[in-house]
Formats: C-alpha cells, sequence, structure tokens
C-alpha cells in the first residue's frame, strides 16, 4: 500500500504569522503624563554671549580700571568722591549717586565676584527679556538697592550686587510664574538660585562690611519688575 505524500507547507504560513504584532505590554512610564510636551523649553536658544550683560561687565572693568588710576580705593573720602552712594550727598541733590555705584567696586575680588553672578544671571535672564527689557530690569532693581541701602545706613556704598540681586529674584519669580509656559530640564536650577541668594544675604548680616540692604531692596526690585512688563521670550511663544 503506498502512502500520500505530505503536502508542502503553505510558503506564505510563516510570514502571516510572524506580521502579528506581540501584546503591548504597559508600562508605568507610559501612563505617567508628561506636561512639558505642551511647553516650551526655557533653554532653547539661550546664548553664552548676551550683548548687554557681556556690556556691563566691560564697564564694570574699565570703571575699575579708572578707580585704580585716579586712586578712588586709597580712602573713604576718595571712593566718596568717585561716585560711591553715600546719604550726605546724596540729600545735596546728587541724584546720579542712585546708579554710579553700580559700576563701582571696592577691591578686585568684589569686582570679579560681580562679574561672574552678573554673566550667570545675565543669561538666564537677557534670554527672557532680550536688550532693552533687560537693562530696564538691571538698573531698577540697582535703583531699588540703592534707595533701600541709603534709608537704612549712611553708607559709602559700591557694587553691583544690588541689580545683580535684582536678576536673581527676577528669574525665580519668572520661572515660577511662567511654569505652564515653559519647563527646565534641571528643575533644581530655581531652587539653586534661590538658595544662592539667601545664603549671600545671611552671610550678609554676619560680614559688616556688606551692604545687605542693597541686596534686599534688589531682589524686591527684580520681583516687582516682573509685573509691569511681559518678557519677550513669552510673547515668542505664544506667537508660535
Amino acid at each position: 500500500m503506498t502512502t500520500e505524500p505530505n503536502p508542502s507547507p503553505d510558503p506564505n504560513f510563516n510570514e502571516e504569522f510572524s506580521s502579528e504584532e506581540e501584546p503591548l505590554l504597559i508600562t508605568d512610564e507610559m501612563l505617567t503624563a508628561h506636561p512639558e510636551r505642551d511647553r516650551a523649553d526655557f533653554e532653547s536658544g539661550m546664548s553664552s554671549f548676551p550683548p548687554l550683560t557681556l556690556i556691563l561687565i566691560a564697564l564694570n572693568i574699565a570703571v575699575f580700571v579708572w578707580q585704580i588710576n585716579t586712586g578712588s580705593l586709597l580712602s573713604k573720602d576718595a571712593i566718596i568722591a568717585s561716585g560711591a552712594l553715600e546719604r550726605s550727598h546724596l540729600f545735596r541733590g546728587e541724584l546720579w549717586r542712585l546708579f554710579s555705584p553700580m559700576f563701582l567696586h571696592g577691591s578686585l575680588d568684589h569686582l570679579i565676584g560681580n562679574c561672574f553672578a552678573l554673566y550667570v544671571m545675565g543669561i538666564a535672564c537677557e534670554h527672557a527679556l532680550r536688550f532693552k527689557q533687560f537693562g530696564i530690569v538691571y538698573f531698577f532693581s540697582g535703583f531699588c538697592g540703592s534707595l533701600l541701602s541709603v534709608m537704612v545706613q549712611p553708607g559709602p556704598s559700591v557694587g553691583a550686587s544690588g541689580a545683580i540681586f535684582g536678576l536673581m529674584a527676577f528669574i525665580v519669580v519668572f520661572l515660577y510664574k511662567y511654569q505652564k509656559s515653559f519647563f527646565i530640564r534641571d528643575r533644581r536650577i530655581v531652587f539653586v538660585i534661590a538658595a544662592w541668594g539667601l545664603f549671600t544675604i545671611v552671610f550678609g548680616f554676619l560680614t559688616p562690611y556688606v551692604d545687605n540692604f542693597a541686596h534686599i531692596g534688589g531682589a524686591i526690585g527684580g520681583a516687582i519688575a516682573i509685573l509691569f512688563q511681559k518678557p519677550f521670550l513669552l510673547t515668542k511663544v505664544h506667537r508660535s
């Protein structure tokens, strides 16, 4: 008795079977919301060479060279004559002293520390504000710092730190206020900036030569500044 040969397998059988999709495994990550997908990346397009920030740094350095050449660091009277904030001179009508201290420094390490902080804060703030608005926030913060300083103590006082504290306060308030419009890749940066400013103020009260009220006034000015202007970066996001 002969047997029929087994029919050859369907050549398309394996192909059809392999084309079937594998079961999908659901993970916790897939079920987690990603709100940042609906927000703009704050750091996108941020420049390492913010123009006004670099101009301000260059001016601070140039004025310090002038201070050394004119001997304004040699005595209290000399630094007052160079434009330091001092109450009795301000009350005589020298209102320009509310701004001139922003470009004066008491030592080389004072200058270097302020220029470094200005560069770090300037990168973020000028990115959010652009040239004109950044200048308004910077000088308004410095003005508020000088105003509170001279109200509390007679001076003399010099340094750009009041304006820099305004930038610190501005960027913290900005990122908090517009957290639904922007996300940052590392949220700890806001905490670091706030902690840095708070530590500096606390340390300032322990150091007799630090004008802490200029720091506090500048921070108040920077926080207030965000209330009366709409940052350029926010308008750019809303247009896109």
